[in-house]
């Protein structure tokens, strides 16, 4: 079996987290259980790239119970939990390609590392496996019977390859069901959001300004759990009818340019690009923070923010601070990259076990429909 992990050292550390994390997910269980007898899944190869935490090892362990070879690689150069990558490769027999901070061309190689087991099915979480498949594996596609897609960045990617009729297999999309985004992406990103800022800055919530860019679900999520914590929250919203909600659930809402002259931490939640850009960091605040809960890392002008800075140094671990020509302070958290799963533990096992339950039986949908399937993205079916 072929892997790459940090330390394999960690394993038995991460079982034990695993094992906590699974005795919060009895749907989850329930399905492992039906799959171990009725292996609806055999002999066939699945490829993951998805987040590497105790709870999607519990997703993976279930995949095996219903008879498929897995691999599974990260999502997020950042988002990859050691021990459990490690415990999946010891404990469980699954090939794992996934080291915490690993770089791009680390990340790109273990994405055609799992690749090279010549999947039958794709799992993606940001939509990385579809598209590496479409520009470099292309070979591969004739044998995929179709894939699913976890996260709202991944499905808006998937969504405009069908619109242009590229899209090479059908996929169906997990975020989009009702069980998903309603629950993990309001209440799992809203508390893991802010375990995360927590974690990498300890600072009081209670008495400060929060900007929370974005008020799709996963705003709704952190506005609501930072208001809970004495937080004074303002929304920036461009969606004429999510600004109208976010004041009627009683939140300031502002336009960036003003919300700059409050806020003292400012998180992205939009899927868009460089939504904090150049002339936001000059009028923000000294000291201000910011972080993105965002799939990928360019919500944040990142680029733009270390060509004007004429200082930067790491002074918490995830938390680096940029020092600006006018001697005002910034600090960015977790390289941008999503802030909950960068500095913390990602979403609480209890509300991965709706969203991993839509993916196990979303495989098993994909096996038993596949020949009447489209070259589109579907919804996970209600039933």
């Amino acid at each position: 079996m072929k892997y790459d992990v940090k330390d394999m050292k960690l394993a038995e550390k991460g079982k034990l987290r695993i094992e906590w994390a699974g005795a919060q997910m009895p749907v989850l269980n329930l399905i492992k259980n039906r799959f171990l007898k009725e292996k609806p899944l055999k002999g066939l190869k699945i490829a993951a790239c998805l987040h590497v935490t105790t709870e999607t090892a519990n997703l993976m362990k279930t995949l095996k119970a219903g008879g498929a070879e897995v691999v599974i690689c990260a999502s997020n150069p950042l988002s990859t939990q050691d021990d459990v990558a490690s415990s999946l490769v010891k404990h469980d027999g699954i090939s794992t390609f996934a080291i915490k901070g690993e770089d791009h061309k680390t990340y790109y190689g273990h994405i055609m590392s799992a690749l090279a087991v010549k999947p039958v099915i794709t799992m993606d979480d940001g939509a990385d496996l579809v598209s590496t498949i479409h520009t470099k594996k292309k070979e591969l596609i004739d044998d995929i019977i179709g894939g699913t897609e976890e996260t709202t960045t991944g499905v808006i990617r998937l969504k405009s390859m069908a619109e242009k009729g590229v899209l090479a297999y059908p996929i169906v999309a997990v975020n989009d069901a009702q069980t998903k985004h309603f629950f993990d992406n309001r209440y799992g990103t809203g508390q893991s959001t802010i375990d995360g800022i927590i974690r990498a800055t300890n600072l009081l919530l209670a008495g400060s300004t929060m900007v929370v860019v974005g008020y799709g679900w996963c705003g709704r999520g952190v506005a609501m759990r930072a208001k809970g914590m004495g937080a004074n929250v303002i929304v920036t919203e461009i969606d004429p009818l999510k600004a109208i909600e976010a004041a009627m659930d009683g939140f300031q809402v502002m336009t960036m340019s003003e919300a700059l002259k409050h806020g003292q931490i400012f998180v992205t939640l939009t899927g868009d690009i460089h939504v904090i850009r150049k002339e936001h960091f000059l009028k923000m605040k000294d000291g201000a923070v910011v972080c993105n809960s965002g799939h990928f890392n360019v919500e944040i002008d990142i680029p733009s923010l270390q060509k004007m800075s004429r200082k930067r140094r790491m002074i918490r671990e995830f938390t680096e601070e940029y020092t600006l020509p006018s001697g005002k302070r910034v600090y960015l958290l977790g390289e941008g990259r999503l802030i909950n799963l960068a500095a913390a533990e990602g979403h609480p096992a209890s509300v991965m076990d709706m969203s991993f339950a839509n993916q196990a039986l979303s495989a098993e949908y994909l096996v038993s429909n596949a020949a009447k399937l489209e070259k589109q993205v579907y919804s996970v079916p209600k039933h």
